[in-house]
C-alpha cells in the first residue's frame, strides 16, 4: 500500500467548549521532529487511539501517538459524556452472527455492551483519572409506543442477571426523577454512567505516556508506504513501525479508496448553560442522571459537576455543521424544562460523529501492516474503549474478536461524498416525520 492522502483539518486549537475550559490538565505534547521507530504508530488521538495506545502500552509494546491537532480534539471532547449499554448495530451484529454461531451471538453482542463500562471503571481507579465519573441514566419514551422497545430492554437486563440495576418506570413516576412531563415512561439504569469526556481522554493519555507511550501533537500524517515495515510521513518527521492503527473515525481521510463510501460525518450539536445553582439542579434532575429518548433523532442531557445543564441534540447528516446551536436547542430545553425558559447558554459547540449504514462499528486491515478501527454511530465512549482492547490483541496475535468485527458485511454507498450526504439527510428527515405522526 502506498497512499497519499489528507487529514480533513490543519492543526487547530481546541474548540470552546465546556470540556475545554474546565480541562484539569490541557495537554502540551510537541509535534513530530525527525525520524523515530517504533512497535506500533496510532494515528488520530481521540478515544479509539488513545484506548488502543493504553491497552497495547500495557502489553509492552513500544507505541507512537499521531494527533493532527490536540488529544481530544474531535468528537471525544465534543460529545454528551454519557457511557451506555445501547450498542450501536447490536441487532444487526447479531443477525449476521447467528448465521455463524448460534445462539451464541446474543451473549457476544451483550458482553460488548457492557465490556467498555468495565473497562472504563477499572483504567479510572488504576490510573487515578479525575473524570466526574457519575453513575445513572434514564432512556426516556418519548410517546407510548417507545414503552414496548424499553420492556424488552428490561426484560432481557433481568434475564441476565441486571435486575437490582434497572427499573422500568411509568409516566407517573418520572416526575419523581425528573422535572418534566414530556415521557411516557422510562428505563433506569444504574450501570450506565456519564463522565467529563475530555479529562478521561487526556487522563488515558498520560497513563499511556506514563507507560513509555510517545505522543505527538499538532502532527498530520502526510503518507502511508507499506513494506515489510510500515512509514508514517508526517509533515517534519516519520515513524517506522511494524504495525499501524488508522483512529481517526470522521476526522480523516488516510484509508483512501478502500474505505471509501463506508463512514460519513454527522453533525451533533451540543451546549452547557450557566450554572444553575444546587437548589435549581436539584429540581430538575434530583438524582443526577444522565438521559436520553428513544427517537431517532434524540435529545440528551445530564447535569455536569458544577450543576450546570449540558443538552445536545439535533444531529445533522448534511456534513455541515450548525452555526446556531443555541437556537436550534432551545426550545427542546425549554420544553423539556419550563423553569429554565430564557437560560443563560454560556458555551455552545458542534463535533463529528462517524456513522455506519448499518450501525456496526468497522474493524479492519488495509494491508499486513494497517490496521482500522471506526464508526460508532453516535454511541463512542463505550464502543472506543473495548474496541480499543479488541485491536490491541489483535496486534498482539489474538485476532478471535477482529475477525468477527472484520468479517462482517459492511455496507459501501458507491457515490460521491455529497451525495451520500444529501441520502443521509433526507432519511433523518424522513425518520423525524415518522416520529412526528406515530
Amino acid at each position: 500500500m502506498n497512499k497519499h492522502s489528507h487529514q480533513e483539518d490543519r492543526s487547530e486549537p481546541r474548540c470552546r467548549s465546556y470540556y475545554s475550559v474546565t480541562v484539569n490538565n490541557e495537554t502540551s505534547y510537541e509535534a513530530l521532529e525527525g525520524d523515530i521507530q517504533v512497535d506500533v504508530v496510532i494515528v488520530g488521538g481521540g478515544f479509539t487511539g488513545v484506548a488502543s495506545a493504553v491497552e497495547l502500552s500495557e502489553k509492552g509494546y513500544k507505541v507512537a501517538i499521531l494527533e493532527a491537532n490536540k488529544i481530544g480534539w474531535g468528537a471525544t471532547g465534543r460529545n454528551g459524556g454519557q457511557i451506555t449499554g445501547s450498542l450501536s448495530g447490536d441487532q444487526a451484529m447479531i443477525r449476521q452472527l447467528k448465521r455463524k454461531i448460534g445462539t451464541q451471538a446474543e451473549d457476544f453482542v451483550w458482553g460488548l455492551r457492557w465490556r467498555g463500562h468495565d473497562i472504563i471503571k477499572s483504567r479510572i481507579k488504576k490510573y487515578g483519572i479525575q473524570c466526574d465519573l457519575k453513575f445513572g441514566h434514564l432512556h426516556a419514551a418519548y410517546k407510548p409506543a417507545h414503552m414496548k422497545e424499553l420492556q424488552v430492554s428490561y426484560d432481557e437486563a433481568v434475564a441476565r442477571g441486571m435486575g437490582d440495576e434497572v427499573r422500568l418506570m411509568s409516566a407517573n413516576e418520572i416526575p419523581d426523577i425528573l422535572e418534566t412531563d414530556i415521557y411516557h415512561g422510562g428505563l433506569l439504569n444504574q450501570r450506565n454512567m456519564h463522565v467529563h469526556s475530555l479529562n478521561l481522554c487526556i487522563g488515558e493519555a498520560r497513563a499511556a505516556e506514563s507507560m513509555g507511550a510517545r505522543i505527538f501533537e499538532h502532527t498530520e500524517v502526510l503518507d502511508i508506504i507499506d513494506g515489510a515495515q510500515t512509514k508514517v510521513v508526517t509533515t517534519h518527521g516519520s515513524v517506522v513501525a511494524n504495525t499501524v492503527l488508522l483512529a481517526g473515525n470522521a476526522y480523516h481521510r488516510l484509508g483512501g479508496k478502500p474505505l471509501k463510501g463506508m463512514l460519513f460525518p454527522a453533525s451533533l450539536g451540543n451546549l452547557v448553560t450557566v450554572p444553575l445553582g444546587d437548589e435549581v439542579a436539584n429540581k430538575i434532575n434530583p438524582h443526577d442522571l444522565a438521559v436520553y429518548d428513544c427517537r431517532f433523532v434524540l435529545d440528551y442531557y445530564r447535569l455536569t459537576a458544577d450543576k450546570r445543564l449540558m443538552f445536545g441534540g439535533g444531529t445533522n447528516y448534511s456534513g455541515r455543521d450548525s452555526k446556531r446551536v443555541a437556537e436550534e436547542l432551545r426550545p427542546a430545553i425549554e420544553k423539556t424544562f419550563p423553569r429554565l425558559k430564557g437560560i443563560d447558554i454560556e458555551f455552545e459547540w458542534t463535533g463529528k460523529a462517524g456513522i455506519v449504514i448499518n450501525r456496526i462499528p468497522q474493524l479492519g486491515k488495509l494491508s499486513q501492516n494497517v490496521y482500522y478501527a471506526q464508526g460508532y454511530s453516535g454511541h463512542g465512549i463505550a464502543t472506543t474503549h473495548f474496541v480499543g482492547e479488541i485491536m490491541a490483541n489483535a496486534i498482539d496475535g489474538n485476532a478471535e474478536s477482529f475477525d468477527i468485527f472484520s468479517d462482517f458485511k459492511q455496507i459501501r454507498i458507491p457515490a460521491n461524498d455529497w451525495a451520500v450526504q444529501q441520502m443521509l439527510a433526507l432519511g433523518m428527515w424522513y425518520y423525524k416525520m415518522l416520529e412526528k405522526i406515530g
